[in-house]
């Protein structure tokens, strides 16, 4: 599958460099976040690309519910399951837990299904931001910290009524955004289909923290610095 030219496989580990990660987030997901960057002090493996590796080595279940529970650094080997019956966890050899995997319902291997789901599925959450997160903090009158942004990735789901087709696609269907204190819950809900019809629906969980009162100015800021470095990677290509 595509997906294993973004990791290292170690005697049955999974590893990933600063390049393989901001590739996958640059290139698969479209996703200039900048804690994904080569050279970010404080980097971290994107959150789909375990998503993915899940999809790829376990299979993909009917009902799946992934929780993100520390930040991936680059080099650190990771045992993933090859099999998942009701639960299980990404861990490093430390016991240290990254990802916590909760599955039901029938399950497939087939691998153009799996790999149009994560491609599908990756590109919508990649675009996450600026798309859809500027609206949500705008309508709630809040931003996060422009020297500082946090926005975590927190969990995702996804409940599919059928696995008997050969691929499935992605429509955004809506988001909503809780605020408590200077923190913020946003919501974000798609369905899945297939040959035109709805076949499942899912959601993504974040986490937004540091929030102020919204600036227009320096939220386009943001999205414009966001912007530009986005179309210089791409001209350099």
């Amino acid at each position: 599958m595509f997906i294993e030219k973004y990791c290292h496989n170690s005697k049955e580990q999974i590893s990933f460099s600063r390049q393989q990660a901001s590739d996958f987030a640059k290139k698969i997901a479209d996703d200039f976040n900048p804690l994904h960057d080569v050279d970010a002090k404080r980097f971290c493996v994107p959150g789909d690309l375990l998503f993915s590796l899940v999809l790829a080595k376990s299979g993909l279940h009917q009902q799946m519910t992934f929780k993100f529970s520390g930040m991936v650094s680059n080099d650190v080997l990771l045992n993933f399951p090859e099999n998942i019956t009701e639960q299980a966890c990404i861990t490093d050899d430390n016991g240290k837990e990254y990802m916590q995997v909760t599955v039901a319902g029938d399950k497939t291997k087939n691998e153009s299904l799996i790999t149009s789901l994560i491609r599908s599925y990756v590109e919508f959450s990649g675009h996450t931001f600026p798309h859809i997160l500027v609206k949500l903090m705008a309508e709630k009158n809040v931003m996060i910290n422009p020297s500082r942004p946090m926005v975590m990735y927190e969990s995702m789901s996804i409940d599919l009524n059928t696995l008997d087709v050969p691929s499935v696609n992605l429509a955004f269907s809506g988001s909503t955004l809780s605020l408590d204190g200077k923190r913020g819950n946003a919501c974000l809900e798609f369905d899945l289909t297939a040959n035109e019809k709805i076949i499942g629906h899912g959601k993504k969980y974040m986490l937004l923290s540091g929030l102020r009162e919204y600036c227009p100015e320096v939220m386009d800021s943001i999205v414009n610095e966001y912007n530009t470095k986005k179309a210089r990677y791409l001209q350099a290509q």
